[in-house]
């Protein structure tokens, strides 16, 4: 299994795959998609000061069917626990979304040039 970060499922939905590394492509590819609760919440944020077009449930719904993506629903006082750990990003989502892969020992397949730096199982 592994997590997508929240570009990476916009991405997705945008059909605007050729963005990914071949690695990326690989994993997507050969491991179950999941995304952290943190992920769908970010989207509805992106969504509501207008950079999202889609509903977050509408583009979560879409990608369920189109390759299996699920919300994986995880202990949320180990994730918080997690998180209380990191001080490399003052950002919330990214705090929280890595926070989970952390409490879950799984891959994120991320571009964010930060989380690449600082979580060794994220991939790009």
């Amino acid at each position: 299994m592994i997590y997508l970060d929240t570009h990476a499922v916009i991405w997705l939905y945008s059909d605007t795959d050729k963005v990914f590394s071949e690695i990326a492509k690989e994993q997507m590819r050969n491991e179950d998609l999941f995304i952290a609760p943190m992920v769908r919440l970010e989207m509805q944020y992106l969504y509501e000061i207008g950079r999202l077009k889609t509903p977050p449930d509408v583009v979560l719904a879409y990608l369920n069917r189109a390759i299996g993506l699920k919300v994986f629903d995880a202990d949320n006082t180990a994730i918080f626990d997690q998180a209380m750990k990191i001080e490399w990003t003052r950002d919330v989502f990214d705090r929280l979304i890595i926070a989970q892969a952390m409490a879950d020992d799984v891959g994120i397949i991320s571009k964010d040039r930060n989380i690449l730096e600082n979580y060794s199982k994220a991939i790009w």
